[in-house]
């Protein structure tokens, strides 16, 4: 990764017109959106559905234009420039492969629209098949692959023209839980192999955890908050980040005040509360309230208590079944208990 600017966008807008009944109105996809990608950066948009990620990826494309503000991609300004005069691919969620062409013409369909020479053609499709583990699948068609090895046909076929940026809209979406997971790892792998920016959306938050070097995590056409995996994760800016990005507990008003001496709203994530006795000695760099349990969910790896406190208001926590097993857990309902937590790992949030 380099300091170079790879995609920057300057208070770029995407105003849409919409007609109901007789009326007409505007909606705004993206509301002034101000960013920067690094050059060999794994970028992330991640947010929930309308959020105005995917509308951010399709003008990077050029499949959409923004109603104002610039796009400019290492530096040229391609607001206005046709999808194929932009030195980007994109992987979409279908894959939209060719069923009668084979693996490999799949993957060479765009040298030969550039008119690269047959013998380049094929040693840069054999490159690609080892780089995305395909090799000797070449002369297969789609409909003999199954899902994760369509979604790396699809990806070679992006990468074989060697683009300087990648977008990937979603395109885990279609697979199942275990597949999506190995081809996260996979996906990532790649990236760092290629060198080159990828830019990937998804409403996921394991997916954009998992991979990314930085996320944008978008919220009704605006970025909330633009960090590494860790920083959203642990220093959440807003309230819709603190509850988007994982399972947070928002806390504020007496209840806050009670626990911290301050009503100012605070985030505390579910694993980093401790399950303790009621009575239970507090350390002074703890902060703790007392609760019952009112509910518990067994998940195999880890437990899902919630608490419902004396004061008001509910907290989950989550445990690691390192010494408990399903009945024990089950015990805990009903009872009556004391929720610890480190007082550094309280965030405070604005809104």
């Amino acid at each position: 990764m380099s300091d170079q600017v790879a995609i920057e966008f300057r208070n770029v807008s995407r105003i849409f017109s919409v007609r109901h009944q007789d009326q007409v109105g505007t909606v705004r996809a993206v509301d002034d959106v101000s960013l920067k990608i690094r050059d060999g950066e794994f970028f992330s948009l991640l947010g929930p559905s309308g959020s105005g990620k995917t509308t951010s990826l399709r003008m990077i494309a050029g499949f959409d234009r923004p109603t104002s503000g610039q796009i400019l991609l290492y530096g040229q300004d391609v607001s206005n420039l046709p999808p194929y005069e932009r030195d980007v691919n994109t992987v979409f969620q279908d894959y939209a492969l060719f069923p009668h062409m084979t693996v490999a013409e799949n993957i060479a369909y765009g040298l030969m629209i550039k008119k690269v020479a047959k013998e380049e053609r094929e040693k840069r499709v054999d490159e690609i098949l080892d780089l995305v583990r395909l090799t000797g699948f070449s002369g297969r068609k789609p409909s003999q692959l199954s899902g994760g090895q369509r979604q790396r046909v699809a990806l070679a076929r992006a990468l074989v023209n060697h683009p300087k940026v990648l977008l990937l809209d979603e395109p885990l979406g279609a697979l199942d839980l275990k597949l999506r997971q190995q081809m996260q790892v996979e996906l990532k792998a790649i990236q760092q192999r290629v060198g080159i920016t990828f830019i990937f959306v998804t409403h996921d938050q394991e997916e954009a955890l998992t991979m990314s070097d930085r996320i944008a995590v978008f919220n009704q056409g605006k970025i909330e908050q633009v960090g590494t995996p860790a920083e959203v994760y642990e220093h959440p800016s807003t309230p819709f980040v603190a509850g988007f990005v994982g399972t947070s507990n928002l806390v504020d008003g007496e209840t806050a005040k009670h626990i911290t001496g301050s009503a100012s709203k605070f985030s505390i994530r579910p694993e980093k509360i401790h399950l303790a006795s009621s009575g239970a000695n507090v350390e002074a760099d703890m902060f703790f309230v007392d609760g019952k349990v009112r509910d518990v969910v067994y998940l195999g790896l880890y437990t899902r208590y919630l608490v419902e406190l004396s004061g008001g208001g509910d907290l989950v926590v989550v445990e690691q079944n390192l010494k408990t097993t399903s009945m024990d857990v089950m015990k805990a309902r009903g009872q009556a208990v004391r929720l610890l937590w480190k007082k550094e790992h309280v965030r405070y949030v604005e809104g």
